[in-house]
């Protein structure tokens, strides 16, 4: 910290302030409500807020001002940055989760600044080392927040600081929205090219009929373990976010126990759907997995070779594909569906020739949403860069 003195947050905000009696409006007055669900951790803002009346939230939940922040307390919301300025209230008054630590900065410290040093990674880290709770329901305490040392510069300066800040987070949600109506092709480029599942242009078959015999569908692994070294990679319904195979945290389980299931090994071009928990979820397994394996809340599928894998997973995604699915999921603590109903899952079969069509054109859009991702990354790096030299006092 080379040019801005450092305080405590407590010595610069009110955490988590008292609603003071004075400010009660009447019973009847509509005021926002922020549930955590409200909050849209990648723009940092309300985006959801709902409209209650005063007497239904007056007591059991967080109050705050127009102005204060908000700070998600609670785990993966904090991790995930779930913070947001509270802005354009109803009376000047909101109330919350009670999973949020509110922040209220005193004069001559803007609710930005505080906003921007509680979303760095930095601060997230050493809030998670100071967890307290039980697993599933650690919450991160608000001594942790008093004591946190906030570089408090002048006015003029947070002022400078915000608005260059402002600007780089400007272009990341711009990024943000590019990214967006990208991954919005694939779906329309399937609907134009095949028309809507619900009503099939093509002849249809059941989806056990489309995959291979030797390798039929199959869930995985029952109780992987854990293994440190180095055995082999298994996926779980955690890994597939946004049809896409997060490869870089998957975990292993020791050889012995991946070869008892070898009827679930993995082959390039194989397709993982989830059946348990979250089920629909899809991604196709990339040649860096050859040989890897699921747990028994994710289930393979081996498309025969007169099915572009391109075309199956999007059939799989479709809308219509998608709400057949969730029919047909059973359970209630965990939702999943049965591999018997997933097998009977009608699939209309275009020509191979039109199958193709679509996956090089597939192809074309997914290279344009690698060069996006690469951009995005460059951004996020500059943005956090930026972040660092603020609050390290920097020009």
């Amino acid at each position: 910290m080379k040019r801005w003195p450092l305080k405590p947050l407590s010595d610069v905000c009110d955490i988590n302030p008292r609603f003071a009696a004075s400010e009660s409006p009447s019973p009847d007055v509509q005021v926002n409500f922020v549930p955590m669900a409200a909050i849209d951790e990648a723009s940092g803002s309300i985006v959801g807020s709902e409209s209650r009346r005063y007497s239904e939230v007056a007591k059991g939940y967080s109050s705050f001002r127009e102005g204060d922040v908000l700070f998600a307390k609670i785990t993966p919301c904090m991790q995930n940055g779930k913070a947001a300025i509270a802005r354009n209230l109803r009376a000047s008054i909101g109330f919350g989760s009670t999973e949020f630590h509110v922040l209220r900065p005193r004069p001559g410290l803007l609710p930005e600044w505080v906003f921007a040093f509680i979303r760095q990674p930095s601060l997230r880290s050493a809030a998670m080392a100071s967890f307290t709770g039980s697993a599933g329901q650690q919450r991160v305490p608000a001594e942790f927040l008093r004591k946190s040392l906030i570089p408090v510069p002048p006015l003029s300066e947070q002022e400078r600081l915000v608005k260059l800040l402002d600007e780089a987070d400007e272009l990341r949600k711009l990024r943000a929205q590019a990214d967006r109506r990208t991954a919005e092709l694939v779906p329309a480029l399937f609907y134009e090219m095949f028309g809507d599942p619900e009503y099939p242009r093509f002849p249809v078959k059941r989806l056990f009929e489309l995959i291979s015999q030797e390798r039929p569908i199959t869930y995985g692994i029952l109780k992987p373990g854990a293994d440190t070294k180095g055995g082999i990679p298994y996926v779980r319904v955690t890994d597939i976010k946004q049809n896409r195979l997060r490869v870089q945290q998957l975990m292993r389980t020791s050889k012995e126990i991946g070869y008892q299931y070898r009827r679930s090994m993995l082959c390039p071009g194989d397709i993982l759907i989830t059946i348990r928990g979250t089920v629909g979820r899809t991604c196709i397994v990339p040649e860096e997995l050859k040989g890897a394996n699921i747990t028994q809340d994710t289930a393979r599928l081996a498309i025969v070779p007169s099915v572009e894998a391109n075309y199956a997973i999007e059939f799989l995604n479709t809308h219509w594909a998608q709400s057949w699915m969730k029919h047909h999921t059973l359970g209630q603590a965990v939702k999943g569906i049965n591999l018997g109903d997933l097998r009977k899952l009608l699939v209309p079969i275009p020509p191979l020739t039109l199958q193709a069509s679509f996956a090089d054109r597939v192809s074309e859009i997914r290279e344009l949403e690698a060069e996006q991702t690469a951009s995005r990354l460059r951004l996020e790096a500059l943005f956090q860069s930026l972040l660092h030299r603020a609050f390290m006092g920097e020009d």
